[in-house]
């Protein structure tokens, strides 16, 4: 099955800048999870933007749908920020394409230590093989449709509305 990712930045592909002491962006990481992970192909990765999501707005978010709109591919991962996931999701959700999309992040870093960037994409990934078609937004492990999720800003978890 074919499958394309579409890099928006967010926590996963923030840079640790030891001259400044912040965290911003530069290349995507993906490229080098894919790489170490051995995923085969057919794959595509493109990168649609390189921000924070608190910094995303609408007309972001309508360039995530656009992208995934125009794929030929069936299967789409969206590599996210965790703070605005769900809302981009939701514009995704409503969308109903006849894709399976999976939303995805991390709660730290790919470039620092104890991240969660390679587990999560690599289960993501999984999941765009495997989930039917809809929108799902897959943290640590765990899909859940776009409908039935928010970020616990408390615990740094993802967890279904209805529990």
């Amino acid at each position: 099955m074919n499958l394309r990712i579409l890099a928006t930045g967010g926590t996963f592909d923030k840079r640790y800048d030891p001259i400044t002491g912040a965290l911003g962006f530069g290349e995507t990481h993906l490229h080098e999870i894919l790489a170490r992970a051995r995923v085969p192909g057919p794959l595509e990765v493109e990168v649609l933007m390189m921000i924070d999501s608190l910094d995303m707005h609408d007309t972001h978010r309508q360039r995530v749908l656009a992208a995934c709109r125009a794929a030929p591919e069936q299967a789409l991962v969206v590599v996210h920020g965790t703070d605005t996931m769900v809302a981009t999701a939701a514009v995704l959700g409503a969308a109903a394409l006849p894709k399976t999309i999976v939303l995805t992040g991390a709660m730290v870093p790919f470039a620092l230590a104890d991240s969660d960037a390679s587990f999560n994409l690599g289960a993501a990934i999984g999941f765009a093989h495997s989930l039917p078609a809809g929108v799902w937004v897959a943290m640590n492990g765990i899909a859940r449709p776009w409908s039935n999720v928010h970020k616990n800003r408390e615990r740094g978890v993802f967890e279904p509305l209805d529990p």
